[in-house]
């Protein structure tokens, strides 16, 4: 249960008598921030939802127009200069925009982190997880100087797009618990409800395995960010049939439980139908790019794809972890 704390103020907001006013701060004069509704926190944590799916997009374009060294070296473009220079031609610009899109991404954090702290009732978790979240991203972007720094080696690559991922999945917990912000767990959940639970955990961890073992198919594959990058120096044909498999047990489990949650009558059906519409949806294109030798707009819609995966399984589990109550559809 997430602890909670109430204040006794009137809720007019009056300044008792005999006490002098307070003077509004420069929040109180931002429209929204001085009194944040439910409505108004939720806006801005979809919005950090969203802006971590869309430099996962941005972030692919970088790597797949062989702009990752456009830029190369790290915090500065060059060893001479903060900003790329003409010689650095359209991949340092590639470069450059994407690093600058993690400090619009930092301000809706900040945003979002100010939102929730001034938002009443106080809950300490959702402000706990809108602080992490914000530390999140620069952590991030430390990761991927590191990637420029080391000639964009795989493995490094690869831990920077989870640790995209474990923003996505951390974003997407924030909104479900503004969205929710009255359902708690059931204590004694009936059987249908505790396997569901299990199952949808377990379709949670198969996601993230999916998830990892995609990366290593890419750092074996043709689209390293430019043209000197090193690969992994794994066969891409195996590396692509594990990850297949990985994705055909998160099918089958994921099947499993649109069915089991339809047949016990849960409220979460439609939560798992909508999980393998994304789940189907990943799979064609990964299938499609994969015969058709990795066009780029299919690479990007892909990894897209991913985030969203890792959304819907993250609202999945979490929805099956509070309030489990059984209900009729």
């Amino acid at each position: 249960m997430s602890s909670v704390t109430t204040h006794n103020s009137p809720s007019t907001g009056a300044v008792p008598e005999g006490m002098p006013d307070r003077k509004p701060s420069f929040l109180d004069r931002i429209p929204g921030f001085a009194r944040p509704t439910d409505r108004f926190v939720t806006g801005w944590a979809i919005a950090l939802l969203v802006s971590n799916i869309g430099i996962v997009a941005t972030g692919g374009a970088v790597r797949l127009t062989k702009s990752g060294l456009g830029c190369p070296t790290w915090p500065r473009c060059t060893a001479e200069s903060v900003v790329p220079h003409a010689e650095l031609g359209i991949h340092g610009v590639i470069e450059f925009g994407n690093r600058m899109l993690t400090w619009v991404l930092t301000v809706i954090a900040i945003a979002t982190v100010i939102a929730i702290w001034r938002r009443r009732p106080i809950v300490r978790f959702d402000r706990r997880l809108s602080v992490l979240l914000a530390l999140g991203i620069p952590f991030q972007g430390v990761i991927g100087g590191i990637t420029v720094l080391t000639d964009l080696n795989p493995w490094v690559v690869a831990l920077h797009f989870l640790l995209s991922m474990a923003l996505v999945s951390g974003a997407t917990w924030l909104v479900y618990r503004l969205r929710h912000p009255h359902e708690q767990s059931d204590v004694s959940p009936g059987l249908p409800t505790r396997l569901g639970r299990d199952l949808s955990w377990f379709v949670y961890a198969m996601t993230w395995a999916a998830t990892y073992l995609g990366t290593v198919v890419t750092g074996s594959g043709p689209h390293a960010g430019d043209e000197d990058a090193p690969r992994n120096g794994l066969d891409p044909a195996n590396a692509t049939q594990l990850h297949a498999d990985a994705v055909f047990i998160l099918l089958g489990a994921a099947i499993a439980l649109v069915i089991g949650t339809r047949a016990a009558r849960l409220r979460q059906f439609r939560t798992t139908l909508v999980f393998l519409g994304l789940l189907l949806s990943q799979g064609l294109i990964g299938a499609i790019q994969y015969a058709t030798d990795l066009p780029i707009a299919l690479v990007i819609a892909h990894m897209t794809g991913s985030a969203l995966l890792v959304t819907g399984a993250t609202w999945l589990v979490i929805s099956f972890s509070r309030g489990s109550h059984e209900t009729e559809l």
